[in-house]
Order: C-alpha cells, then sequence, then structure tokens
C-alpha cells in the first residue's frame, strides 16, 4: 500500500533539495529521518517533515510502523518564483528571483519477503 503527503510553496530552491533528496530516495524512513537530522543545514528541515508526515499518514490509515516504510518517490518540483530589484552597478537594477518547491513523498510497506 502506498501512502503519499506533499507540501507545496516550500521557501528553499528545488536545486538545492534535490541533492538531499536523492540521498534518501529508496531508502527506509528510519534510515532517511536518521540521515537530514546529521545534517547541520536548514534545508533539511522540510524534508523531515514532510517525510514524517507520510509516516504518520501511514500509521493513522493503516496502522503501518516507520521501520516497516521505504521512500518509493521523493519528488521536488519548482514552484513559482517570486521576482525583486535590487540597486546594481551605475545606478541600474538587479533582478532577484526567491526560488519555491512543491515537495511529495510516496512511502510504500516493505513486503516481509523482502525485509
Amino acid at each position: 500500500m502506498r501512502f503519499v503527503a506533499k507540501s507545496k510553496y516550500v521557501r528553499f530552491s528545488p536545486f538545492k533539495l534535490r541533492p538531499l533528496a536523492d540521498v534518501v530516495r529508496g531508502k527506509g524512513v528510519q534510515y532517511a529521518l536518521r540521515m537530514l537530522a546529521g545534517h547541520r543545514v536548514m534545508r533539511t528541515v522540510p524534508l523531515k517533515k514532510i517525510i514524517e508526515s507520510a509516516a504518520a499518514n501511514a500509521k493513522n490509515l493503516a496502522n503501518v510502523e516507520a521501520a516497516q516504510l521505504m521512500i518509493k518517490d521523493i519528488r521536488i518540483d519548482q514552484g513559482p518564483a517570486v521576482r525583486y530589484f535590487k540597486p546594481g552597478a551605475m545606478g541600474r537594477s538587479n533582478v532577484y528571483r526567491r526560488r519555491f518547491s512543491h515537495i511529495s513523498v510516496v512511502l510504500e510497506q516493505i513486503d516481509k519477503k523482502e525485509a
């Protein structure tokens, strides 16, 4: 059975979140949460929260513990970008973009044969 959790408009660039998602993709939920807790960057916080949310969905919907789940798919898509201007050289204005991300996580129960 699959369990899904989504988060939209996360205030981190998808280019900075995707390397972290690549590391935890295909791993167990407990391993992924421990690995993300070991990093000292703020970018791991939304990833930890969304994985914990998907694990809580599994617990509430089918009474499946986090130890029996693996991350089947984790996707980080580009959200909207807020454009703003700051002063540049010689009186010009420079365009800056504040990028947002959409995160979706799919967890799958590990079969007893695989474990």
